[in-house]
């Protein structure tokens, strides 16, 4: 049926038909909120965005510099995976138990959202060293510049993911997606315990469930009817899913810097669902508590609160990244707004454990 002569205002059956179609692809009650989006530039550089939305906003959350040369470990399991960082990265931790959000000094960009769908399959069957679902994200800005080379790297993954619980008794249920300079893009899910990847600069959006081959099915039905004409307006995953991928495709390329990351800021906020927002029938629902964008070329990192008036970012050019460096951080706590550029608030500190450390 074609649907581009429709006017979706002219009769209920087109709404009722539109609301069929949409179940049939994903059950709403198993979205769960956090969006992200890669927009390309009008002098084809490239900006990420991203929010976290999670029902408990006393969340611990803070903003991290880590320099390149720290040693790390997997944490969990028998055999954990260990490493030493290639790359400095500035990230967001969540709970402090692990890495939600970050980019390092290549300009590789990681970004975790839930997934219920995630099913990490049996660590002690694969007979690989194990990594904590808290250091995934990490272990990426820690050991590549590029999405082409985290790809390569993870075809045959060098490590066996363990996801315990978090810290508020939520399951780790989790999928990554990385971005570049070079606006190369990748999506990894665990499904059914074997790691689906999608490789390609086409995937500039992200959600959360469904699993990504069916939110991208989703999309394709509603690019027959138009985003200027309809858009599905809940605030689950499949509908904020289309509506990302219509504003992103619908957004002049900015050669303009400023407008550019203006462009992105609005985008990811039309997409947040407002504070105190939750749905006692679709728990999983839940507001916006922060809001991330990273800037691949000039390596600066923004971080929006949502309790906060103000934006604030780090710029790569004014920390320490090298090696033997102090870890520092600067927290993003109530009563504390934090703005502008906040080299100079960082403090030295011993980092986070991560998560499932005992």
């Amino acid at each position: 049926m074609k649907m581009k002569h429709m006017k979706p205002y002219t009769t209920m059956k087109t709404v009722l038909s539109t609301l069929a179609i949409t179940l049939a692809f994903g059950p709403l009650h198993n979205a769960q909120a956090c969006t992200r989006i890669l927009y390309e530039t009008g002098n084809q550089s490239y900006i990420s965005g991203g929010s976290m939305d999670w029902a408990d906003p006393s969340a611990a959350t803070a903003l991290w510099v880590f320099p390149k040369g720290m040693k790390r470990d997997g944490t969990v399991g028998d055999n954990p995976i260990k490493w030493s960082a290639k790359y400095g990265s500035i990230i967001v931790s969540f709970y402090d138990a692990g890495t939600a959000d970050g980019m390092n000094e290549k300009g590789l960009v990681a970004n975790m959202l839930y997934l219920k769908e995630a099913k990490w399959g049996d660590a002690t069957k694969a007979g690989k060293p194990t990594l904590t679902a808290g250091a995934w994200a990490q272990y990426f800005l820690d050991n590549y510049a590029t999405v082409e080379e985290a790809v390569t790297a993870m075809a045959n993954p060098p490590f066996t993911i363990i996801a315990p619980s978090l810290p508020n008794g939520d399951a780790a249920a989790l999928h990554l997606s990385i971005s570049d300079v070079n606006g190369d893009s990748a999506i990894f899910e665990y499904i059914d315990g074997k790691l689906v990847i999608h490789h390609g600069s086409q995937y500039k959006v992200m959600t959360n469930s469904p699993t990504f081959d069916q939110q991208l099915a989703l999309n394709t039905y509603w690019q027959q009817i138009g985003g200027s004409k309809f858009l599905p307006g809940t605030i689950n995953a499949a509908d904020r899913f289309v509506r990302a991928s219509y504003a992103l495709s619908a957004s002049p390329k900015y050669r303009d810097n400023d407008l550019a990351l203006a462009s992105v800021f609005s985008q990811i906020r039309a997409v947040s669902v407002p504070l105190g927002i939750t749905d006692p029938d679709r728990p999983n629902l839940a507001m916006t508590l922060w809001r991330t964008f990273a800037d691949h070329t000039a390596k600066i990192y923004y971080f929006e609160s949502a309790v906060f008036p103000a934006v604030s970012w780090l710029d790569m050019s004014k920390v320490d990244l090298t090696e033997g460096a102090a870890p520092k951080v600067v927290r993003v706590e109530r009563g504390q707004p934090l703005a502008g550029e906040l080299s100079a608030a960082l403090k030295p500190a011993e980092p986070f454990k991560w998560l499932g450390a005992e």
